[in-house]
C-alpha cells in the first residue's frame, strides 16, 4: 500500500512563502484523496507490490481505458506530489552542491539559468500542471512541462528530480491569479541537497 510522504515540517512552516492553509488542504487533502484513490486503482489492476515508478511508466499495458486514467491521474497525483512536498524546506539549502551543480552549469549554464527556465516552463503551462527538472534516459539534465498529473516518467522521458507544481490548489488560497509570484516565491523553499539526493540516487 502506497502512503504519503511525511512531512517532517509544520503546515505553517513555510510561511510566508508557501502559506500555512494551502499546505494543509493540498497536503492533508489533495494529496491524501491522490493516495488513496491510487491504491484503490492499483488494487484493481492486480498491481500490488510494483513500485509507483513502475505503474506509471507501463500504462500501456493496461486494457482498461477508465484504469489506464484513474491510475495515470491518481498515480500521477500521488507520485509527483511526494516528490514536492519532500525538496521543500524552511530551511533549505539554497544553492546545488557537488555533482548536481556541476550537471547543472554543464546544461544549463548556470543555476540562475536553470531557474529561469522551469519558471518560463512552469509560468507558460497552460491550465493546471507541473513544470519538472529530470534525469533522461542518457542520464543528462532536462526540463519540461505537463499537463494534469503527468510526469517525465508517463511521458517517457526520464526521472523527475524537481517537482514544481502550478496546479491553482497549489497557490491560489494565497497568490490568487498571480502564478508567477507563487513560482518565485517556491524557489526560496526549495532544498536543493533534497534535489541532489535524488539527483544522485540516479546518476550515482
Amino acid at each position: 500500500m502506497f502512503e504519503q510522504y511525511e512531512l517532517p515540517y509544520a503546515y505553517d512552516a513555510l510561511e510566508p512563502h508557501i502559506d500555512a492553509l494551502t499546505v494543509e488542504t493540498h497536503y492533508g487533502k489533495h494529496h491524501a484523496a491522490y493516495t488513496a484513490n491510487f491504491n484503490a486503482a492499483v488494487e484493481k489492476a492486480g498491481l500490488t507490490g510494483k513500485t509507483a515508478e513502475e505503474i506509471l511508466s507501463s500504462l500501456d499495458r493496461i486494457k482498461d481505458p477508465a484504469l489506464v486514467n484513474a491510475l495515470r491521474n491518481n498515480g500521477g497525483g500521488y507520485y509527483n506530489h511526494d516528490l514536492y512536498f519532500e525538496i521543500l524546506s524552511p530551511d533549505p539549502v539554497k544553492a546545488p552542491e557537488g555533482k548536481l551543480a556541476d550537471a547543472i552549469n554543464a546544461t544549463f549554464g548556470s543555476t540562475e539559468a536553470l531557474i529561469e527556465k522551469l519558471s518560463a516552463l512552469a509560468a507558460s503551462q497552460f491550465g493546471s500542471g507541473w513544470a519538472w527538472l529530470y534525469v533522461d534516459k542518457d542520464g543528462k539534465l532536462a526540463v519540461t512541462n505537463s499537463s494534469n498529473q503527468d510526469d517525465p516518467i508517463t511521458m517517457g522521458l526520464g526521472k523527475p528530480i524537481l517537482a514544481l507544481d502550478v496546479w491553482e490548489h497549489a497557490y491560489y488560497l494565497k497568490y490568487r491569479n498571480l502564478r508567477a509570484s507563487y513560482i518565485k516565491e517556491f524557489f526560496e523553499v526549495l532544498d536543493w541537497s533534497a534535489v541532489g539526493r535524488k539527483y544522485e540516487a540516479i546518476v550515482g
